[in-house]
């Protein structure tokens, strides 16, 4: 059941308001969060996410971070530049969709046994909309995942993401579950490996759709 949306259209305006596909055109061949959030995530999704299940990796790009353990038999990319989802070898397809653009997800109803989005949520300008269709998509009790590290385009985050410290940010998204509806219980998680030289932490929010 959807509640009233405490959020204004002014929480999710950018720096940047050029079109994302501008933005997104060439090619980063990179991962952006460093070795040690990297395994924070492979480890988080082997423990929560179904193995040998059919994933939607949501935002996706040039890695999907997944431990080669889960055994799926369907990792769908869905992000904005094709040469990177082309290069990421753990897809077994993609799709270049633009999700502020148009929100509708071009998939059928109850099609997937999960979805992750790998620290790209703060990019999200329609986040409710986003998270209505990520639960359109899944099966009952799949679960949707969202991990999130303190790196960014500034440019291209959301002002209610910039304003906000990292524990600030999993209330966030646990309001974004809470806001798009059909949901259950929210989870969030410190997952950060302490790694002795101050690098990138790892956070994770989850709920499975009702």
């Amino acid at each position: 059941m959807m509640t009233e949306s405490p959020f204004k259209p002014h929480f999710f305006e950018r720096e940047d308001e050029s079109p994302d596909a501008l933005f997104y055109a060439q090619a980063r061949l990179l991962v952006h969060i460093d070795d040690h959030a990297i395994e924070a995530a492979r480890r988080l999704y082997g423990e929560v996410l179904p193995h040998g299940g059919a994933i939607l990796d949501l935002m996706s790009s040039y890695k999907s971070h997944m431990p080669p353990e889960l055994a799926w038999t369907r990792l769908c990319g869905l992000g904005m530049n094709e040469e990177e989802l082309r290069a990421n070898d753990q897809l077994t397809e993609y799709l270049v969709h633009d999700i502020n653009a148009a929100a509708a997800l071009p998939f059928r109803d109850d099609e997937f046994d999960g979805a992750v989005v790998t620290v790209s949520v703060q990019y999200m300008t329609k986040p409710l909309e986003t998270f209505r269709e990520v639960r359109r998509v899944l099966k009952p009790d799949a679960l949707f995942i969202l991990t999130y590290s303190n790196r960014m385009f500034p440019a291209k985050a959301v002002r209610i993401w910039r304003a906000l410290d990292d524990r600030e940010r999993a209330g966030l998204i646990a309001a974004y579950f809470k806001h798009a509806g059909g949901f259950g219980e929210v989870r969030m998680e410190d997952r950060s490996i302490e790694s002795g030289s101050g690098g990138d932490p790892l956070f994770a929010v989850w709920a499975r759709k009702e």
